[in-house]
């Protein structure tokens, strides 16, 4: 399969139409939000295209990309989307509406199995073997044909995952559960930029 993987400085273009489902994925300096930076957010919208922007980071201005993140009407698919989120609302001021989430589908749906991650859930559905040679990589600075690659396979097979997962969910009564869980979903973004990072219903 050849995808169409266009690499943007800044921002979405003006006269982009990427639909009303797209997925979303983000890359960062590291793992804490507050340290290491937001370097990128790749969309595709299912048609094996990815669209990757590459921020500024000294102003994070991208008014189309905030648009498209905050439009309600429009729905966006993560694979973990709590970290994504998080660094959205963090560093495009934003909050990101109307999602779907892979990876809690997937520990709703895929009891049967322990593994949730995305490499995974592209072998079982899509039978395609990804590299993550890049998942820790240098984001910030000019990005390789291989770290493109990488960061269009984090979106680019997400819908088709999420309808496979979806399947499951309804034919095992689950899929409430689900739909209940990503209600949850901005709470829990907003525990985590208080840091609370612990399960807060523990005992």
């Amino acid at each position: 399969m050849s995808n169409n993987i266009q690499l943007h400085k800044n921002d979405l273009p003006d006269d982009l139409n990427l639909g009303n489902i797209i997925a979303v994925d983000g890359e960062f300096m590291g793992l804490n939000v507050r340290r290491d930076p937001l370097c990128l957010i790749q969309i595709s919208s299912g048609n094996s295209d990815a669209h990757i922007v590459q921020f500024d980071r000294k102003d994070y201005q991208a008014p189309n990309l905030v648009k498209i993140l905050s439009d309600q009407n429009v729905t966006k698919i993560f694979h973990y989307g709590r970290a994504d989120m998080a660094y959205i609302k963090y560093y495009l001021k934003t909050e990101t509406l109307n999602i779907l989430d892979t990876k809690i589908a997937s520990k709703l749906a895929r009891s049967y199995s322990d593994n949730h991650s995305l490499k995974t859930l592209i072998k079982e559905f899509v039978n395609i073997d990804i590299s993550k040679q890049f998942q820790s990589s240098d984001f910030g600075g000019k990005l390789s044909p291989a770290q493109l690659k990488y960061c269009a396979n984090d979106v680019i097979y997400l819908h088709q995952i999420h309808n496979e997962l979806k399947k499951i969910l309804e034919r095992e009564n689950r899929i409430e559960l689900y739909k209940e869980c990503l209600k949850f979903l901005k709470t829990r973004v907003n525990l985590d930029l208080a840091l609370f990072k612990d399960d807060i219903w523990s005992h």
